[in-house]
Formats: structure tokens, C-alpha cells, sequence
């Protein structure tokens, strides 16, 4: 390759950072979906963050951007997608990072992945149930879906958008009627139920969360989040009290965090840490 050409191609990653993908433009200048890999051409996984530029999905696609597995990471939103992939095209990691913005570009933005991870839709807000969230974010997700359905139907689909009780089943019947649909390649993270009681039940017990295990089954939502405080590890035992402390902190840990983020912005953070080491 003359170095001339090679510099162009450069500019045309580069400027593919900062501003929406025309895909014509980039076809014609040379820069084939085939040529986007890691950055010293190391082979890896093709991730799409769909909600990139919420309160969950910009904590995300940082992580996402330094897991050595990841050689393409694609930002979509449908608001603020250019800022977030400008400041996280800088981070100097093997991903090539693209984003997308607007319903337009959203199966663009997804051809060719492996692993498709929603944490779009509307967060919880104070007084607000899971069960209210259902209309608006379960309408958000059937369209992503249909999305996923043309561009990428093999990809594992990770859903973080709540109230996740529905939007997996949801998401099960639009692949199903497609045709599409592997119950292994569809999963709901609610994970984060198991990294607050770990971190609930260690602070009863004055011990490092790390070294705290905390079986958690059930839903992920209210009562039907049931930690299986006889399952500890390291094996111990509570006083009626503590039982009934850690079950109403456990069930009630998404709820705190929305009232005590009023007026912030109520996506909870934590949810990141449970999607990273997916």
C-alpha cells in the first residue's frame, strides 16, 4: 500500500470518530466493514451498545472500550452519539470505535455483530415502579429488536433496559416470530442483584465484599428478588433482625438508589460492573 493511500484511510477512520458513518463515502474511499479491527489487527468480538450515550451506557462503553476481547465497539443513540464516541475514540485501546445517531443509521450500526447490549430506554424515576416503565421501554425495545433481526440475528443480545421481567420475554417473541430466536443467545443482566447483596450482606458481616458470595434467585424485581441468605459464603448465621435488614435492602436496592439520585439523573451505575464482566 503507497503511504499516500494508507494516510487517507487514517483521515477516513479518524473522521469517522467524530461524525455519523456515511457508509457510501467510506466504501468508496476504501474503508470496508472487513477493515474494522483491532488496532494492531488482532481478531476480537463486534459489540454494539445500543443506549450508548445514557447514564448506563457512557460508564459502559468506557469499560467496554478496554476489554482486550473487544476489537470493534459501535455507539448508538438517539441523542448525543457523536460527543460520546469523539471522547471515547481518544482512549488509546485496540477498539475501533463508530458511533451512530438516529433511528436512521440504527441497522447500519449493527451489522456484523457479535454481542448487541441494550441499555436503552427511560431509567426509573422516583415514584415510578418497574411496571410503570413497561409501555415506554418495551415499545423502545421491539424496534431495536427488529433492528437485530435484519442486520445481526446471531448476535447474543444482552437486555439491561428494565423492568427486564418483561423486556426478555418481549424480546423472545419478536425473535420468535422472525424466526430468529436461540434462548441461548438472549439474556437478561440482573446480576446486579447479586453484587448488592454481596456488598449488603459483607458490610453486616464486617468483611470484604470480594470475599462474600450470595446466591440470588428469582426476578429483578421487588419480592421476587429472593437472596438465599442460608447459602452464604463464608458459611455464617443471622438473627431474625439481620434476616429480615438484608431481604428488604436486597429487594429494595434499585429503589434507593432512584430516590437518593432524584433530580441527578437516576440510572444506576452499578448495573456497569455486572455488564463488563459479561
Amino acid at each position: 500500500m503507497q503511504p499516500a493511500s494508507k494516510a487517507n484511510q487514517c483521515i477516513t477512520r479518524i473522521s469517522a470518530h467524530l461524525h455519523p458513518p456515511n457508509f457510501q463515502m467510506e466504501e468508496s474511499s476504501g474503508l470496508r466493514h472487513v477493515n474494522c479491527q483491532a488496532k494492531d489487527a488482532a481478531p476480537g468480538f463486534k459489540v454494539a451498545i445500543l443506549g450508548a450515550a445514557g447514564g448506563i451506557g457512557q460508564p459502559l462503553v468506557m469499560l467496554m472500550n478496554i476489554n482486550l476481547l473487544v476489537s470493534v465497539l459501535r455507539l448508538y443513540d438517539v441523542v448525543n452519539t457523536p460527543g460520546v464516541t469523539a471522547d471515547i475514540s481518544h482512549m488509546d485501546t485496540g477498539a475501533v470505535v463508530r458511533g451512530f445517531l438516529g433511528q436512521q443509521q440504527l441497522e447500519e450500526a449493527l451489522v456484523g455483530m457479535d454481542l448487541v447490549i441494550i441499555p436503552a430506554g427511560v431509567p426509573r424515576k422516583p415514584g415510578m415502579t418497574r411496571d410503570d416503565l413497561f409501555n415506554i421501554n418495551t415499545g423502545i425495545l421491539r424496534t431495536l429488536c427488529e433492528a437485530i433481526v435484519k442486520s445481526c440475528p446471531k448476535a447474543i443480545v444482552n437486555l439491561i433496559s428494565n423492568p427486564v421481567n418483561s423486556t426478555v420475554p418481549t424480546a423472545a417473541e419478536v425473535f420468535k416470530r422472525a424466526g430468529t430466536y436461540d434462548p441461548k443467545r438472549l439474556l437478561g443482566v440482573t446480576t446486579l442483584d447479586v453484587v448488592r447483596a454481596n456488598t449488603i450482606v459483607a458490610e453486616v458481616l464486617g468483611l470484604d465484599p470480594r470475599e462474600v458470595d450470595v446466591p440470588v434467585v428469582g426476578g429483578h424485581a421487588g419480592v421476587m428478588i429472593l437472596p438465599l441468605l442460608s447459602q452464604v459464603k463464608p458459611p455464617c448465621s443471622f438473627t431474625p433482625q439481620e434476616i429480615e435488614y438484608l431481604i428488604s435492602r436486597i429487594q429494595n436496592g434499585g429503589t434507593e438508589v432512584v430516590e437518593a439520585k432524584a433530580g441527578a439523573g437516576s440510572a444506576t451505575l452499578s448495573m456497569v460492573i455486572p455488564c463488563f464482566g459479561l
